[in-house]
């Protein structure tokens, strides 16, 4: 499994990587496309098969931090994404995409990163659990809210589609690892692979159903992308040292608000608007992994004040 978990470590390499390719011969993705929904479903299931019940206890041990988490979530990202989005002037169906990034749950590599600078990873895997059950409602509801005045959204299509692509595999992923706990923690490392690659590929396709627009649109939607995810790290991490958390509890919180699920967004735009909506969330899913890197390797060298591990929290990453 050393394979895997070396394999995984350069998940942002093999991210920006496929990225590439997929600009210079797009022919090789675009017929794709319509797999968008189940690479989705894959990256869920998966997710889904690393959870047990000790992670949903941890919800009612630790409410506090994963309330607060979950609020600045919901309410930085989709907020500095609209407004962004009016600030570099936008085109509608940009303004959608980077709505859709910002109304959706924390992103799967934040307990990675979280571990990797020496924040909570319990909490983080928490954290992202009820943030992406929450999203069900709150991602239609707030992308309706704020461009629904521009743009038509379909919110209750948008419900039913979240909860077959998100709550239906994590479920059953869920039952799977209550029936086959032991052999599933065997293979966690191929599983987080396993997302890891379904996320790459949607990315590359993406980018590729974008290809011949990238020129004009690329450099405008990296800046908003580069914007948007350095508000969520450093909003959720400064909001969390002024409600005086914790240094690890801070770090967990930043990585939970600016890391989203990306892959989603990418799905739903690309469902329900256009492929140019689903640019921001690809090239989100590249960058956040590369700006997560970055910060988590800064903070780990930066030592901590011999703060005490929640109940029940592991000293190493939940892959997912």
């Amino acid at each position: 499994m050393r394979y895997f978990e070396r394999f995984n470590r350069l998940f942002p390499v093999w991210a920006v990587l496929l990225a590439v390719v997929a600009a210079v011969v797009p022919d090789w993705f675009t017929g794709l496309a319509g797999q968008i929904k189940l690479l989705l479903m894959v990256i869920m299931f998966a997710m889904g098969l690393t959870l047990s019940g000790s992670d949903f206890a941890r919800v009612v041990k630790s409410p506090a931090p994963i309330a607060v988490g979950v609020v600045l979530q919901f309410l930085i990202m989709p907020l500095a994404a609209l407004a962004i989005s009016r600030v570099l002037s936008l085109s509608p169906e940009l303004t959608v995409g980077m709505v859709l990034v910002g109304a959706t749950a924390g992103g799967t590599s934040s307990n990675v990163m979280t571990w990797l600078a020496g924040g909570r990873v319990a909490l983080s895997v928490s954290m992202t659990m009820v943030s992406t059950l929450i999203s069900v409602v709150a991602t239609p509801l707030l992308t309706l809210l704020l461009v629904g005045k521009s743009v038509d959204v379909p919110a209750a299509g948008m419900l039913l589609s979240i909860a077959q692509l998100v709550v239906g595999p994590i479920v059953m992923g869920v039952v799977v690892h209550h029936l086959l706990g032991k052999r599933i923690k065997a293979v966690e490392p191929a599983l987080a692979s396993l997302a890891m690659l379904s996320i790459v590929l949607i990315i590359a396709i993406v980018v590729a159903l974008n290809a011949d627009r990238l020129a004009t649109l690329g450099p405008i939607v990296a800046l908003a992308v580069i914007a948007h995810n350095g508000v969520g790290l450093a909003g959720g991490y400064a909001l969390a040292k002024a409600m005086r958390f914790d240094e690890r509890t801070a770090r967990t919180i930043a990585f939970e608000v600016g890391l989203q699920n990306s892959g989603l967004a990418v799905a739903l735009a690309n469902q329900f608007f256009t492929a140019g909506a689903a640019l921001p969330g690809a090239l989100f899913s590249v960058w956040h992994n590369v700006s997560g890197s970055l910060l988590a390797g800064w903070w780990k060298r930066r030592p901590l004040s011999g703060e005490g591990e929640l109940a029940g929290e592991t000293s190493r990453p939940v892959t997912r």
